[in-house]
């Protein structure tokens, strides 16, 4: 399947839910969420069925997201349904990992292939004070956990945030040294609460660069350029969306929990989904690829619409 600007969408990143555990500053308000009444949701069943529809239009990658996807009931067999389609699909999930002590080994026998673990810090206030909830001993032990249940690959993801986690990032580097693990350092967008968040907030890659000791990238993983320290077992990866767009390489779209399909996370257009099955499934969803945007334009205005970021499932 290809869009009309001729980009191979072969990604789906497909929310399970709106709802987390946490309230991380950037992604939404101190509030929290307000729940929706459980049939405004996708159920379980029905993000099955999109799932086969997009395997049906050629998507070989599916990461499950939030929200945080370990609340969500019935998570694990979701997993087990889309395994179950082609068990060559690429099954992946980006969690804030605080659930993952108890439920690594699970998601491994699930059919979970690689973890993205969403760290902002490693310093237990400063955690504390960006997720407003968390306890970095829980991710922490969640990583370990990972790491017993089998899981290679996984990913740390930190959002650089100018004058709160910046002064961290050699830490962060540090990490990779003895552990063959993959840090993203991940630009900050404005979308949702930190849409109009000053502009000192936000951070670009040079930062990092500079901090990296002239490493050289070795290579691309998806939408990050890749650097290897010397004797580093682990890497740096940087994911650039403002100083360094990779649209015209973007290979993805997006599903929200509510059954929109998001063709570009930075655009309001949204297609509906829910209600639809088959034949009329994979035709809708069809469209909505053709109509993925050649690029965004968050350098003019906010992106994503009027949603939250735990709400478009980012």
């Amino acid at each position: 399947m290809t869009d009309d600007h001729g980009r191979k969408i072969e990604y789906l990143r497909l929310s399970v839910t709106d709802l987390c555990n946490l309230r991380c500053i950037y992604c939404m308000s101190g509030d929290g969420v307000i729940k929706r009444s459980h049939s405004d949701i996708l159920s379980i069943e029905e993000l099955a069925e999109i799932a086969r529809a997009a395997y049906a239009l050629g998507i070989r990658k599916i990461r499950l997201t939030g929200g945080e996807p370990l609340v969500r009931r019935g998570i694990l067999d979701l997993c087990r349904y889309i395994k179950a389609i082609d068990p060559e699909i690429e099954l992946s999930m980006t969690t804030n990992g605080v659930l993952l002590d108890r439920m690594a080994a699970e998601l491994k026998c699930a059919g979970v292939d690689r973890l993205n673990i969403s760290l902002d810090s490693l310093d237990s206030d400063r955690y504390r004070a960006v997720t407003r909830l968390g306890e970095l001993s829980d991710v922490m032990r969640g990583i370990d956990a990972a790491q017993r249940a089998g899981f290679t690959g996984t990913k740390l993801n930190c959002v650089l945030l100018g004058g709160i986690n910046d002064r961290e990032i050699h830490d962060f580097i540090t990490l990779t040294r003895d552990t063959d693990i993959c840090v993203r350092f991940i630009e900050l967008m404005p979308i949702g609460v930190a849409a109009d968040w000053p502009r000192e907030r936000f951070i670009s890659r040079s930062v990092v660069e500079a901090m990296l000791g002239g490493a050289q990238a070795e290579r691309l993983d998806g939408v990050a350029r890749i650097y290897r320290l010397p004797g580093h077992k682990g890497t740096v990866g940087l994911i650039t969306p403002m100083s360094n767009s990779f649209c015209s390489t973007c290979n993805r779209v997006r599903v929200t929990a509510d059954g929109k399909l998001k063709p570009c996370l930075h655009s309001s257009l949204e297609l509906p989904l829910r209600g639809l099955s088959g034949d009329g499934l994979i035709s809708a969803m069809s469209e909505g690829i053709k109509q993925k945007p050649s690029a965004h334009r968050l350098g003019e205005y906010p992106g994503g619409g009027d949603r939250c970021m735990n709400e478009i499932g980012g």
